[in-house]
C-alpha cells in the first residue's frame, strides 16, 4: 500500500488485525495497533472488538481487560461482539 502511496486506514488496521487474531499472532496484532496510533488513526469498536479476541486466543486475559479498559477509555462503546470476546477471555 505505501508503495502504492495508498495511506491506510481505521479498516485497513482493523482488518490486519483482526486476521492476526485469527491467525493466532496476538504480537503482530499489538504491533499494528502501535503502526496504527502512530499515523494517528483512532482504533474504533471492530478495531478493539479483534484485540481483545487476539489477547483471548493468545490467552492473555489481563491484556484482554487492558484493550477493554483502553477502548472505554477513549469513548469507543463496546458492542454486543466486545462483549462476547471478552466474556471469552475472562
Amino acid at each position: 500500500m505505501w508503495q502504492q502511496d495508498i495511506v491506510p486506514n481505521v479498516i485497513t488496521y482493523s482488518a490486519l488485525i483482526s486476521a492476526c487474531e485469527k491467525g493466532q499472532q496476538l504480537e503482530q496484532a499489538l504491533e499494528m495497533l502501535r503502526a496504527m496510533q502512530q499515523q494517528p488513526i483512532l482504533p474504533d469498536v471492530i478495531t478493539y472488538s479483534a484485540l481483545i479476541s487476539a489477547c483471548e486466543k493468545g490467552n492473555q486475559p489481563e491484556r484482554a481487560l487492558e484493550m477493554f479498559q483502553a477502548m472505554q477509555q477513549q469513548g469507543v462503546v463496546p458492542d454486543l461482539i466486545t462483549y462476547n470476546a471478552r466474556n471469552s477471555a475472562g
